[in-house]
């Protein structure tokens, strides 16, 4: 009762912010008549097996999709149900074409979970490391449909863990299994005496191995690069372009290629102003040819290879709520800065204790640690090597989830 009576209060809370935010507007207008739009799209009489997967937001997607690779692969027929809690989310991969369905997560109440569940009438369902939606839990445990979570980690302030937790506790007994990223993980758990887990690892290890494996060149980047060391920063905001501006000033034989977070605009137009030497990667298109020295990445979707092109690479977020993606760059064998904010991510700490991670507070810390891996090829290389071998010993969590589901025949006819 108290948790529906929060759930209440969280769709208001929604419905009157609706009115001036347009992500609250999005998440409400995307569940509008949810149950017609997928009653005409899964029949009654169900064919085959069915499989739902379910993701937060898009970095939730990311580790997810390993797993939704591996299952179109493994069973074609398979039907794919995608559903997503944010609209950053949904907005981004509603058109994915691995999956046969994507959608919103309906509001978590009993009756939204029952019908939701009437409908798909999923045969094994896959939460990526977060969401713990009570009612949607409860009715799938009653139902026995297989249910397993993928790429969880668990920290002692988490709810979970505390002396009201005990709700939340059973919930995690009520998962099938839950595959976990490391030990820490694992202690916790045992404390509060949870046992269905497995450490496999995070799946965003082999997402990157995979987009590493996939790499073709990209000759507009080849030519701009003229075969000079090239500085990349990927997933920059405003402070971490601060930072980069001086570095750029003082390093004048160096090229840079930097892809903003926020592709606005606004925002690219102060980025031209920060660096007077650059030019945005469209025009550069047209052109067909530069002499600057930095180019800003004005598109989406070509950061994970722009990697391979680096000899150092930077990972902004750092000085705001917390680093970007790491692994990427890493699985170039790359060595990757970034700011202070990265105590939550447990690659970049790892990055750092094997030296091949390197954290900045400041111009004078970052001008000296690219000077010191531009000097000594020696450490760079050390550091490079360091960040390939890391991916590799921590990739291979997707086939182990993926074993674990065909031992126990989840998805076999």
């Amino acid at each position: 009762m108290i948790y529906s009576f929060f759930i209440f209060l969280f769709y208001a809370a929604l419905r009157f912010s609706s009115i001036w935010n347009p992500k609250a507007r999005a998440w409400l207008e995307g569940r509008v008549q949810w149950r017609s739009t997928l009653k005409a799209v899964f029949p009654v009489a169900k064919i085959g097996k069915q499989v739902w997967i379910h993701c937060a937001s898009l970095g939730e997607f990311e580790q997810g999709r390993p797993i939704i690779e591996a299952i179109r692969s493994k069973w074609p027929d398979t039907k794919i149900i995608l559903t997503f809690f944010s609209p950053s989310g949904y907005e981004v991969r509603k058109n994915y074409a691995e999956v046969d369905f994507v959608c919103y997560l309906p509001l978590d109440t009993k009756k939204n979970a029952r019908d939701f569940l009437d409908i798909i009438k999923p045969d094994l369902i896959i939460f990526v490391k977060y969401e713990y939606w009570r009612n949607f839990l409860k009715i799938i445990n009653k139902r026995k449909i297989p249910f397993i979570q993928v790429s969880s980690i668990f920290r002692p302030n988490y709810i979970f863990f505390k002396w009201y937790g005990g709700m939340w506790r059973r919930s995690l007994k009520q998962m099938d299994k839950i595959f976990i990223q490391d030990q820490s993980s694992a202690a916790l758990l045992q404390t509060f005496k949870i046992e269905n887990f497995q450490i496999t690892g995070d799946t965003r290890y082999d997402r990157v191995v995979s987009i590493r494996d996939q790499f073709s060149p990209i000759k507009e980047i080849e030519d701009f690069c003229r075969n000079k060391n090239v500085f990349i920063a990927g997933s920059t905001w405003e402070p971490d372009e601060q930072l980069l501006s001086k570095l750029v000033t003082s390093n004048p034989d160096l090229l840079f290629i930097l892809a903003p977070h926020e592709i606005v605009e606004g925002h690219l137009t102060k980025m031209e102003e920060l660096f007077p030497d650059s030019i945005r990667f469209s025009k550069y298109i047209e052109q067909g040819k530069t002499d600057a020295q930095v180019l800003i990445m004005d598109n989406i979707g070509m950061l994970s290879k722009l990697y391979h092109y680096a000899c150092i690479c930077y990972i902004g977020g750092g000085f705001g709520v917390g680093i970007h993606n790491t692994l990427e760059a890493a699985a170039f064998g790359k060595p990757v800065i970034f700011g202070p904010n990265y105590q939550k991510f447990t690659e970049a700490i790892e990055l750092i204790e094997k030296g091949a991670g390197f954290s900045v507070k400041n111009e004078e810390e970052l001008n000296s640690i690219t000077a010191d891996l531009l000097r000594d090829e020696e450490f760079r290389e050390k550091a490079s090597k360091t960040a390939y071998t890391m991916i590799k010993e921590n990739s291979g969590a997707t086939q182990k989830i993926m074993n674990y589901i065909q031992e126990k025949r989840l998805l076999t006819n």
